[in-house]
């Protein structure tokens, strides 16, 4: 019978260990390749049975890495066939490295996913994770899934192995396919998203992260649109030598007092370079009590960090723009230079258009938020057909003065009008409850001019620590939040470290629970949890008295503790000049918690006292005023 394989191997020197488990049982499937055990021809003859039956691998990185392992094995079959255990397991070790090599050189990988026998789903490409900016291995990932087992392959893959120690390699790699097994599942809607685009449009998408889809959908309908080759569009971009801002912001930008025409005219000055833009233009604007930041890339400003709530007299409105970075381009009529641009802006404005069409809970309406989204990134990206820097100002650029219209209008034109926030797409303001009329009709006027579409909500209360950093409570009772108090469905890739703190204190801003009281009441060892992962030239240490004797125990590059009463201290420590930094500093002890161990919860001595203080120094920032006995 038909299914797929998540799969892993483990490389050594002189062993090779291949695990697959079946994506519907706990089947599993286990070759080894050892001087004192050879099981070529059983792994081979597993291989063909894959390609026979049209079986797939799942597999963690596998496109880059395990998938061209396999490649070369089934390319080599009959000469590996001939050789022992040890040959062969020394062969591929050195494959292995010409592997890890050309990655780390930036050379293409031997084996493109179209030259493969074997079909592979990788959901670290899936997921973006090879991205710099969600970058994550393996280990992090286990670690915020809350994964029992994290440890780290306990022998370096340079060691001879020993014929008695392939147990303890199997038990790492069976960990490591049964944690890609559970990512699998959490990305089963993505899979599957994927497996219906690839079968509608004929593209291999299985494993392609949302700019991807978005560049291959846009490339695929964008060809269809103009008659130009698929081919030819990925040859095309546009350099510019510089850009002159002068000459792209919108002629309806206009500000009625000094400090929005003094920006107006910095924004005017401005040449830029595209190969200098990173940090190429900083400029800040002090009004109604609130520093706002400009950019290249956004808008962002907040109010003083405290708790801003709604009253009979005062009400919280929030308003943002639709999809605004697309409806710029849209509504303006915008292309990358070297694309038709009838045809772009046509095809453009149809994503948008049909999306509203279709219920958030069909696919294609997500499909089509991606390409909505990521067209507007893409254009800033050298390696993507829509490259056009000017593209990207013109967005980014516009899109900063239009909401500072709509900021400096509301205001202006509200007496008592107080601004809380301005981020990107949107923002907040506190205004009297009888004008809350003339706040639509200051918003619908602004719509008018700049042909876009705002949404509007009202808030009863909002907890800023800052523009990236808040909670915002609808007057329906629901809530928003952001950065650091952040707690429910987080990216995978994202720290949850001692995720006990923002649900206290979500609790207690929204709900009215007293921390203490919330702490005690739970006991999921994994929400006092913190992860920590290195790299370069560091290395953790575990430093504890054991019998009396003080000991140094080396740790592995990605660790997972809870700070308890009668731990120990972890450090981390240069290679090169020995400097040493506390994970924890202050007197908080760490419990190392790399390998789940179930107990009674008080068996686990959780210092409850470093969560308290975390929490408390977090509300008495924000709420200054509150009383401390009575909370704590």
């Amino acid at each position: 019978m038909r299914t797929h394989w998540v799969m892993d191997y483990e490389t050594l020197s002189n062993c090779f260990i291949a695990v697959f488990e079946d994506i519907k049982t706990e089947h599993q499937e286990v070759f080894v390749i050892h001087k004192q055990k050879n099981q070529i021809v059983e792994f081979i003859g597993f291989l063909e049975r894959n390609i026979a039956y049209n079986e797939w691998h799942v597999s963690f990185n596998g496109l880059g890495f395990d998938s061209q392992v396999t490649e070369y094995f089934l390319r080599h079959k009959e000469q590996l066939m001939e050789l022992d255990g040890d040959d062969i397991a020394e062969f591929i070790y050195g494959k292995v490295q010409d592997i890890i090599r050309r990655q780390n050189e930036g050379e293409f990988l031997e084996f493109s996913p179209r030259d493969l026998q074997i079909r592979q789903v990788d959901v670290f490409k899936l997921n973006h994770w090879d991205n710099p900016a969600k970058r994550s291995s393996l280990k992090w990932i286990q670690f915020s899934m809350d994964w029992h087992n994290i440890i780290d392959m306990p022998i370096h893959h340079s060691t001879d192995i020993k014929f008695e120690q392939i147990p303890e390699i199997l038990k790492y790699c069976i960990n490591d396919v049964k944690s890609t097994k559970r990512i699998m599942f959490l990305s089963k809607e993505q899979i599957e998203l994927r497996r219906n685009l690839t079968d509608e449009y004929n593209i291999d998408l299985f494993s392609a992260s949302e700019p991807r889809i978005s560049k291959e959908l846009f490339l695929h309908f964008l060809s269809k649109q103009t008659g130009i080759k698929k081919y030819d569009l990925r040859q095309m971009r546009t350099y510019r030598s510089k850009i002159t801002m002068k000459d792209i912001i919108l002629p309806y930008i206009k500000f009625s007092t000094a400090t929005f025409q003094n920006l107006l005219k910095k924004f005017q000055d401005i040449v830029i370079f595209p190969n200098e833009t990173k940090g190429g233009f900083k400029y800040s604007i002090q009004y109604k009590g609130v520093k706002t930041d400009y950019g290249l890339g956004g808008i962002h400003g907040a109010r003083q960090s405290m708790i801003y709530r709604a009253t009979d007299d005062m009400v919280i409105m929030t308003s943002d723009v639709v999809s605004y970075y697309p409806n710029l381009a849209i509504r303006n009529k915008w292309s990358p230079g070297h694309l038709p641009k009838e045809e772009f802006c046509d095809l453009y404005e149809w994503f948008f258009e049909e999306r509203k069409k279709i219920p958030k809970s069909d696919p294609r309406n997500y499909v089509y938020k991606i390409i909505l989204n990521s067209t507007y990134g893409l254009s800033n990206d050298e390696n993507s057909f829509l490259y056009d820097p000017e593209f990207t100002m013109r967005i980014t650029i516009n899109g900063q003065l239009s909401l500072s219209m709509l900021y400096e209008m509301i205001c202006e034109e509200i007496p008592g009008a107080v601004p809380l926030m301005q981020n990107t797409d949107g923002l907040e303001t506190m205004i009297p409850r009888k004008y809350v009329d003339k706040y639509m009709e200051i918003c619908a006027r602004w719509e008018q001019i700049t042909n876009l579409e705002l949404e509007h909500d009202k808030y009863s209360k909002m907890i800023i620590g800052d523009v990236n950093n808040y909670i915002a409570v609808t007057e329906s009772g629901k809530s928003k939040c952001k950065g650091r108090f952040e707690y429910e469905n987080l990216a995978l890739h994202k720290n949850k470290s001692f995720l006990i703190i923002p649900k206290a204190l979500h609790a207690y801003f929204v709900d009215g629970i007293k921390p203490e009281d919330f702490i005690k009441a739970n006991t999921n060892i994994f929400d006092y949890c913190g992860g920590v992962k290195i790299r370069g030239d560091w290395k953790f240490q575990q430093h504890v008295v054991e019998n009396g004797e003080y000991k140094i125990k080396p740790l592995q590059h990605t660790i997972r503790y809870f700070i308890s009463n009668t731990g120990s201290k972890v450090i981390k420590t240069n290679l090169l000049d020995g400097r040493e930094i506390q994970i924890e500093s202050g007197p908080w002890l760490q419990t190392v918690f790399i390998d789940y161990e179930e107990k009674p919860f008080s068996e686990y001595d959780v210092n409850y006292d470093f969560y308290l203080q975390k929490i408390r120094k977090e509300i008495n920032a924000l709420d200054p005023n509150v009383n401390q006995l009575s909370l704590f």
